[in-house]
């Protein structure tokens, strides 16, 4: 088991400490660091965790093995950094970083450090997105023409004033930080590293001063092109689509995508659910013990937060394009 201490226990770091035990992932949750320790007696008394308020005190701990990090985006250098050089695997809640020169900075740090480095994309995880993978890996496609990604909801559209997450510096770019970096990360997965990219936010109707909806345009290395769309205020929706010479294919649900090919009837394949969030956090730890490598490569956490970056500065420049 490896001993973790969970960093940052709103809501999501909640999430994480039931996702590993509900996946069985081999983590020992042993220490818990939060702001608020008032907040979470009895959680931390269900899961056997000890509560502090002290970052530092805890990655001081030998017997603390890797920190998750729960925390806002824009502590993510300090902590990655810090935690790397006292020896600590860490998995990072997504964004990685909301700069490309943070993230080149954090993955330095972990190198020398010479620790694992994990990040929450999971989505690419989903039992639908893993038939597109899989397409992909067959060359199903042949070359790919075109993408589209859209992801949204409205389950934070009512957030506090006063939540970190509708502050400015923390949710740039809409719904990016939250939701749209997913289909990021899963075009990065699925067509490979983007080249420049021009986006637009929107206020629609939510009072955020980063706006409520994001739509972007991307070009791939590669050639291949690709549309984003993320908004804070609609009904549930998640769609991935690749579209390539021979078929296209789509991810419309967790567990459902659809493969179209030419002269046939769309073929439907639903398939039982999988915990993708568990899964991640168990490929993490076994890659902490030795037991494989975490699926994203440190290159592969880089290309996502560069794009990220670009759209965040294509959105100040009112949708000029910019590199990533």
């Amino acid at each position: 088991m490896l001993n973790t201490a969970i960093v940052g226990l709103g809501w999501w770091g909640k999430t994480l400490v039931k996702a590993a035990r509900d996946f069985s992932a081999p983590i020992r949750f042993v220490r818990g660091v939060t702001l608020e320790p008032e907040t979470v007696v009895d959680f931390a008394a269900e899961h056997k965790i000890a509560i502090g308020t002290s970052f530092e005190e805890v990655i001081a701990d030998p017997q603390i093995q890797a920190v998750i990090l729960a925390t806002p985006h824009s502590k993510h250098r300090a902590q990655v950094e810090a935690a790397a050089a006292a020896g600590k695997h860490i998995y990072c809640e997504k964004p990685f970083a909301l700069s490309k020169a943070d993230s080149v900075a954090m993955l330095d740090a972990c190198k020398r450090a010479g620790i694992v480095i994990g990040v929450g994309h999971h989505f690419r995880l989903m039992p639908s997105m893993r038939v597109l993978a899989d397409l992909m890996q067959a060359g199903a496609f042949g070359a790919i023409m075109y993408a589209e990604g859209e992801y949204g909801h409205d389950w934070l559209a009512n957030l506090p004033a006063d939540s970190w997450r509708a502050a400015a510096e923390e949710t740039r770019a809409g719904a990016m930080t939250g939701m749209g970096i997913h289909v990021l990360d899963c075009f990065r997965d699925l067509v490979g590293p983007m080249k420049r990219v021009s986006a637009l936010s929107k206020a629609r109707t939510l009072k955020l001063p980063s706006g409520d909806t994001t739509t972007a345009l991307i070009e791939f290395e590669n050639g291949a092109t690709g549309t984003l769309a993320t908004t804070l205020k609609t009904p549930f929706v998640w769609r991935v689509a690749i579209y390539g010479e021979n078929c296209w294919a789509e991810s419309v649900s967790e567990t459902r995508a659809v493969v179209h090919r030419a002269g046939k009837e769309p073929e439907t394949i639903d398939l039982s659910k999988d915990f993708h969030l568990g899964r991640n956090l168990d490929y993490f730890a076994k890659a902490c013990m030795g037991q494989g490598a975490f699926p994203i490569s440190p290159a592969g956490i880089l290309e996502t937060a560069a794009a990220l970056e670009a759209v965040f500065k294509s959105v100040d420049a009112n949708g000029a394009w910019m590199a990533v």
